[in-house]
């Protein structure tokens, strides 16, 4: 039985890359455990970890749900300087979706869905009925 997950991208200097992914999430890490380390839980039982070392080319790409892509994508490119992706979306795929690369070069993309009542499901689903968002 799976009951909770860690996905762990690696930076070459910790104190840039935990202020990156504290832009990218919008808070700060939930856990520090050690120097060169630093920890976000992104939804109950689902970890990031970013850890100081060598990255490793072509890993990922993280996939994150969001509830709206367009303002996310307009947000990470003008505060984090993320290069331009494109949005894409596929008759009979449930969501839009776009991926790009941190500045260290793991693979990161977001996903929305596009029938909003099922997003709200999905969110129940996992989180219960308490507001997450």
């Amino acid at each position: 039985m799976i009951f909770e997950v860690t996905y762990q991208v690696r930076v070459t200097d910790i104190s840039i890359g935990q202020r990156w992914y504290e832009i990218f999430l919008n808070k700060t890490p939930d856990f520090i455990p050690h120097e060169g380390f630093a920890e976000w839980e992104l939804i109950p039982g689902c970890w990031l970890q970013v850890a100081e070392g060598t990255p490793s080319g072509g890993s990922g790409p993280l996939r994150i749900g969001v509830k709206d892509i367009m303002y996310e994508k307009e947000r990470l490119c003008r505060e984090l300087k993320v290069d331009h992706f494109e949005i894409f979306s596929r008759p009979g795929v449930p969501v839009r979706w776009g991926s790009f690369t941190d500045p260290w070069g793991n693979g990161i993309g977001l996903f929305e869905y596009i029938n909003k009542s099922k997003e709200r499901e999905r969110i129940t689903t996992i989180l219960g009925n308490r507001e997450y968002f």
